[in-house]
């Protein structure tokens, strides 16, 4: 087995990391992919990993490290993280279920379902709101300018961590930090921004807060998600274990205000284990009325070229494309370490955590080691 060769080797290598199990079984094998990712980075305090494997009668998670380390508190997998970029797979299909409702076309231009002063401030920047649509929000292909690319944006929520942000001073950085990218359809670069506006027309379309209308369209409570909700947009369910501290390298963030990335972009919190929830039902059928809408929120815009500097190719509508050992997958990550994959040629979810920006590779890790053991397990 790949990973459990290379676990060994590594641990000749390193005194006091764990020690791989003596002819483990499947469970044993992944809670030592996690333990490992604590023990053997310095910057990972805390993570936590959920597999679901029908196949394999397998639904299983484990944690490591501390959610809390001044206090000792133990991470779990029923901890709470802010799962911070994977909101947006909740927002895209969310927008796609109003799509089904009648309540909008994903190719509606922009303009139709933005409040006035959003559309004459994106207007005032050059961009063109009736040829802006839906779909290129959702592909990131709007050539929307991205404050939150900017080092003067992560430095300014370091400066200030209690800070309350607005979704229309989120946009106003956009409009004074850059300019147009190109015209709607030219070119693909990710794009919190974007999501943010999405967020508005979540709402517009819907007549609820973004926070109800997600919870709503996507039904949570059928899902069984009781551990994920919108941080100050909503009340806290009642009797989870305090949300993990969260750091950008050295810096905690626990305490920074969650308005920095609440919008659409970001904003949820949630488990490893509601996240293999809302995963496992979105490719599976769970959440849209239509199948049809599935294979919609897997398409992009074709002829779309990446910026120089974008993240890789791949992304559709709120979740990435990736081939991983011969395998599709699909899936996302947010900021602070936390991954969601599924996988259909196993009928596979993996959810993780490592609760820190800047963990070396260990989330992706974790991730494809757990995928190996599942694989080598079905074999």
């Amino acid at each position: 087995m790949r990973n459990l060769v290379v676990a060994i080797v590594v641990s000749l290598f390193c005194f006091g990391c764990p020690e791989p199990p003596a002819e483990p079984d499947l469970d044993q094998q992944l809670q030592f992919i996690v333990d490992s990712k604590v023990q053997n980075n310095d910057a990972v305090r805390s993570a936590a990993l959920h597999i679901d494997a029908p196949p394999l009668g397998l639904n299983w998670n484990g944690a490591a490290g501390m959610a809390d380390p001044e206090n000792g508190v133990p991470m779990t997998p029923g901890t709470p993280s802010r799962i911070a970029s994977n909101t947006k797979t909740f927002v895209a299909a969310a927008v796609l279920r109003l799509a089904e409702e009648g309540k909008l076309d994903i190719d509606d231009p922009i303009a139709e379902h933005l409040q006035i002063d959003f559309v004459e401030m994106l207007e005032g920047d050059g961009y063109d709101t009736g040829a802006m649509t839906i779909r290129h929000l959702l592909t990131h292909t709007s050539g929307l300018f991205d404050p939150t690319s900017l080092d003067r944006y992560t430095e300014a929520i370091v400066a200030d961590p209690n800070h309350r942000w607005t979704r229309i001073e989120q946009l106003q950085k956009a409009v004074d930090w850059g300019d147009p990218h190109g015209a709607p359809g030219e070119f693909y670069t990710y794009c919190d921004s974007g999501y943010g506006l999405l967020g508005a027309i979540v709402e517009n379309a819907s007549g609820l807060t973004m926070a109800a209308a997600v919870r709503e369209l996507l039904d949570f409570e059928k899902l069984g998600m009781i551990s994920t909700w919108w941080e100050t947009l909503e009340p806290e369910p009642a009797d989870l274990p305090e949300r993990a501290h969260q750091y950008l390298g050295d810096v905690d963030t626990f305490d920074f205000h969650p308005s920095y990335d609440l919008y659409g972009g970001g904003g949820l919190v949630s488990t490893v284990g509601d996240l293999a929830r809302f995963y496992r039902a979105l490719f599976t059928g769970g959440v849209f009325a239509d199948p049809a809408t599935t294979d919609i929120m897997l398409t992009t815009i074709d002829g779309v070229q990446p910026l120089p500097e974008a993240r890789p190719l791949g992304y559709r509508m709120g979740i990435w494309v990736v081939e991983i050992e011969g395998m599709t997958t699909y899936r996302h990550t947010g900021f602070f370490g936390t991954l969601a994959t599924y996988v259909p040629e196993l009928d596979l979810v993996v959810t993780a955590v490592t609760n820190q920006n800047r963990d070396g590779g260990a989330l992706n890790e974790m991730a494809l080691e757990a995928i190996d053991a599942v694989a080598e397990a079905r074999e």
